[in-house]
């Protein structure tokens, strides 16, 4: 009880990508394209899945739910982070600091649960194509949206309540530029050891359950492609060569991080730059450069005016 009776920290400083102050000035725009890219090319996906009646399948039902999952989560961070770029002392309030790792890994864990999805998706798609429509109709798409949202709440709920009950009474500089529980619980003033651990088990177990799950159906529909024709095969390893490129970059970067202990490296800043603003950018560059189902339907937007005004 002593610890929790003394001054409580109400800010938390960052120390940023680097003490270089040039080096994060320079890094600025890079990274304020990248966002904007990220946000204008998951909007597109978006807006071309809604309005093209063609799409309107559980396939990119759920690619629409990533990209909107990708633009909150990179919101999440980038904004704080390209203001710490601009400033020379970076703060956070504890509260809005909770708040961002509430949401970091709402989004993070969403987007693991769909990722989950979609590959669960492709296994009924490719090896039991006569069920497909009975098994992956609407109904069911939307429940299992729900499900992964709710999941997602649960667990930033456990990850939250995990660091917030911890007592915050001395320093206050977190060696990164946004708001995590790792390095958050760091500056609590009591042994956080125990606290690790559960942190540790609840996300690693989702990261390597989720990944195990998506390796096992990924292997499952290679096995079954030996009897699909020749375009069969092509068409679907297009789709699934596209969908483990994206669980790869982000399940990559989920494992290194939270399935370890209380340890930490100098390249966890670059692991966590690319899990939260390049992975984000690439997923729609993915999912649109390799489909040409989708590049078909934002043609067919464009003349339609959708995007562009009539010259």
């Amino acid at each position: 009880m002593g610890a929790l009776n003394q001054t409580r920290v109400t800010e938390f400083v960052f120390l940023g990508l680097t003490d270089n102050w040039v080096l994060e000035t320079v890094l600025f725009m890079p990274f304020l394209v990248t966002y904007v890219l990220t946000l204008l090319g998951n909007i597109l996906i978006v807006t071309t899945i809604f309005f093209m009646p063609r799409l309107h399948t559980p396939m990119y039902f759920f690619l629409s739910n990533l990209s909107f999952i990708d633009i909150c989560h990179s919101s999440v961070t980038v904004p704080k982070m390209l203001e710490g770029l601009l400033l020379e002392r970076k703060t956070i309030s504890f509260d809005n600091c909770i708040a961002q790792l509430f949401f970091l890994h709402l989004f993070a864990c969403a987007e693991i649960f769909l990722l989950t999805i979609m590959a669960y998706d492709r296994y009924v798609a490719i090896c039991t194509p006569l069920h497909y429509a009975k098994v992956m109709n609407l109904r069911i798409c939307v429940q299992l949206v729900c499900a992964l949202w709710l999941g997602g709440t649960i667990h930033s709920l456990v990850q939250t309540f995990l660091t917030i009950r911890l007592p915050y009474c001395g320093p206050n500089v977190i060696d990164s530029y946004f708001c995590d529980v790792p390095p958050v619980i760091k500056l609590a003033c009591t042994d956080t050891y125990l606290t690790g651990m559960l942190i540790v088990s609840n996300s690693g177990t989702i990261s390597l359950t989720c990944f195990l799950a998506l390796v096992t159906s990924y292997t499952v529909i290679l096995v079954s492609l030996r009897k699909q024709s020749a375009e069969g095969r092509r068409r679907a390893l297009s789709t699934c060569s596209a969908h483990f490129m994206v669980v790869a970059l982000f399940f990559g970067p989920c494992i290194f991080l939270y399935t370890r202990p209380d340890t930490s490296f100098s390249i966890d800043k670059v692991v966590s730059v690319f899990y939260t603003v390049v992975t984000p950018l690439l997923n729609p560059l993915i999912y649109t450069l390799r489909n040409e189902e989708v590049k078909s339907a934002m043609k067919q937007l464009r003349q339609r005016q959708v995007f562009f005004m009539k010259q």
